[in-house]
């Protein structure tokens, strides 16, 4: 926990927005795990405001955004594609406005580093009518945080903060300002601004349009004009400036500089003194061509005729990166830049990712192939629609267990599709956190559709993929839940029970083949790193290979494949007492028995993996 006081600090930019809000005042946060903005909620939670884990993106908002037309001030966040989840409370905020200030953090991901797409969230600014501001480093993170917060209060309307995968997880030092009493809010009832029947709707629309006027005058002064006595502009917006100012460093080119803060509404007086000013422009930004379609538009409106670049020059695919502005330097200023500052690095080897030791998932793939086998099920006519979490490495061989997975809760829905077009019962994979988040209104349609479909829910207690967060399973039982919902068969699995594992599941095909209804399976064993994060590493046992025993068949190493078990020279196994955790997982897989644990088992060891 930091001291909040005057004073810098190195910390991530995601620290700088947590840190920020507090300045500002923040009394309610709430958000969704996904990677790039975890640390904000994880940051804020060490404080004392409420701040909550919602169990989807759309909760969060409306939770958020209930506390802020109470007039509160609140900040939601969650990543890029989480805002998709949360667009429909979205769209209707921009219409009611708020009381107190509503800040959203969306956290693209340019590149896809963690990500099924890498869309472009600012516009959903454009699409909402909310003011989108961007920060080019943690210091301008923590600054224009703060200055969200007081646009949003100052002209009562949601705000979205804007950042990358970059912005949140680079560090850098950042002068902290200092924390303010928390604002809460009061019971305010207004039905004919906060119930969006049509009436109300349509006069809440030209409050709107009022508030987006004055929005695109309050933004001006967020942005910054460096006049270089150049006949030539750049005007970058967000991290691009960041890059751009670097590559200015050392390519020595003379410009007038434009740095774009407020994506969504450009700055319109701003933008129109430095054009007419130059001669040439180039816009300089990450993603979708934004601003450059609003400076083309406010350009035409006002008669003006420039020589204009950008995505002309600069890729709209993958994040900015200083060999796309290098590049684009190059075409601008007729320069011969490109072999003496492009390094192209050496051939990398690929490091595909592996779920780690220990990690229940991995028996629960290696059981469910069994077990489609044992239910006389074709594996190769077997779709297996998967989705988003740590299970997604799945897709990956030897398991081949992820058919698709393309949005969160998407398996279940998926799988529904796939038996009404095919007729082939399929198997929807989904994990607790991502059941909770979505997946049980997709349950409840198979239920109310007698749709045939295993659904196997991978149990882990965590949403593990971001970082532990804790999920809803700990305390609501998923078995109860589907039985709530109408499934009429349940049953528990313990993934690392192999026999008894595979036998539910094979057992659980046949009898979706026999009634013609959704079956539910759920693989209860905690993430492995809720378990190390509670053992010490001393006190961990040890799986050991008897070498007499082992033939070297391959089957721990190729076909179980946990990072612990490593191939030796003669083809057999051996163990990284580094890397294993003594799980035991690998135990029942080897069927020449040469497998076994070493040492005692700590306290409560049971209890941790399956309490």
């Amino acid at each position: 926990m930091f001291e909040l006081s005057s004073l810098k600090r190195v910390i991530l930019g995601n620290e700088a927005i947590a840190l920020a809000s507090l300045s500002a005042g923040v009394g309610i946060a709430t958000g969704y795990p996904g990677t790039p903005s975890t640390e904000i909620i994880e940051t804020l939670s060490k404080y004392k405001i409420y701040v909550e884990w919602s169990v989807n993106e759309k909760v969060a908002f409306e939770t958020a955004y209930g506390a802020a037309i109470s007039g509160a001030y609140a900040l939601t966040a969650m990543k890029h594609v989480g805002l998709n989840v949360a667009s429909d409370p979205l769209m209707s905020s921009s219409y009611t406005g708020v009381e107190g200030a509503l800040v959203i953090v969306s956290a693209d991901d340019p590149s896809m580093w963690s990500s099924q797409n890498e869309q472009d969230n600012r516009y959903y600014g454009l699409h909402a009518l909310i003011p989108v501001i961007e920060p080019y480093d943690p210091q301008s993170a923590h600054d224009l945080t703060i200055e969200a917060f007081k646009l949003s209060s100052k002209v009562k309307h949601p705000v979205i903060l804007r950042t990358t995968t970059r912005i949140g997880h680079v560090r850098g030092p950042v002068e902290l300002k200092p924390p303010s009493k928390p604002v809460l809010g009061k019971l305010i009832k207004d039905p004919k601004k906060y119930v969006l029947v049509p009436e109300n709707a349509r006069r809440n629309r030209l409050e709107q349009i009022r508030r987006w006027e004055r929005i695109k005058n309050e933004i001006e002064n967020l942005n910054e004009f460096i006049d270089n006595g150049s006949r030539d502009l750049i005007i970058a917006s967000g991290i691009s400036f960041a890059y751009v100012m670097d590559a200015i460093k050392e390519t020595n080119v003379k410009a007038n500089i434009l740095r774009i803060s407020t994506p969504v509404p450009i700055p319109k007086n701003l933008i129109l003194k430095a054009v007419n000013e130059a001669e040439r422009v180039l816009i300089v930004e990450e993603g979708e061509p934004i601003v450059e379609m609003e400076v083309k538009d406010l350009l035409y409106d006002e008669g003006i005729r420039v020589e204009l670049h950008g995505k002309d020059l600069i890729s709209r695919i993958g994040e900015m990166t200083l060999d796309k502005i290098y590049y684009a330097f190059s075409k601008f200023f007729n320069l011969d830049i490109i072999p003496n500052y492009l390094e192209l690095p050496e051939e990398i080897p690929p490091r595909p990712p592996a779920l780690c030791p220990g990690c229940p998932h991995r028996s629960s793939f290696v059981d469910l192939k069994k077990a489609i086998v044992m239910a006389s099920f074709k594996p190769e006519e077997t779709f297996i629609s998967g989705d988003i979490g740590c299970y997604t490495l799945g897709l990956l061989p030897p398991f081949d267990a992820q058919d698709s997975s393309t949005d969160m809760g998407s398996s279940i829905g998926i799988a529904n599709g796939v038996y009404r077009a095919t007729g082939k019962i399929p198997i929807a994979v989904i994990g607790d956190s991502t059941f909770f988040h979505s997946g049980i209104s997709a349950l409840a349609n198979a239920v109310y559709n007698k749709t045939p479909m295993l659904v196997l829910i991978l149990d882990n207690r965590a949403t593990a993929m971001t970082g532990q967060q804790p999920s809803p399973s700990k305390d609501i039982d998923i078995g109860e839940v589907a039985k709530g919902l109408g499934v009429k068969y349940v049953k528990y699995i313990d993934p690392f029970d192999t026999t008894s594992s595979i036998k539910t599941l094979s057992e659980a095909l046949r009898w979706v083949n026999s009634n013609k209804e959704p079956a539910v399976v759920i693989a209860k064993r905690a993430c492995a790193l809720l378990v190390t994060d509670v053992i010490k590493e001393d006190e961990l046992p040890k799986a050991s290979v008897n070498l007499d025993k082992c033939t070297g068949c391959s089957i721990c190493y190729d076909y179980f494949t946990c990072p612990a078990i490593i191939p030796r020279s003669d083809k057999k196994a051996e163990i990284d007492v580094y890397t294993c955790i003594g799980c035991g997982a690998c135990i029942p897989i080897c069927p020449f028995k040469a497998i076994s644990l070493v040492g005692k088992k700590p306290d409560k060891w049971d209890e941790l993996w399956l309490g």
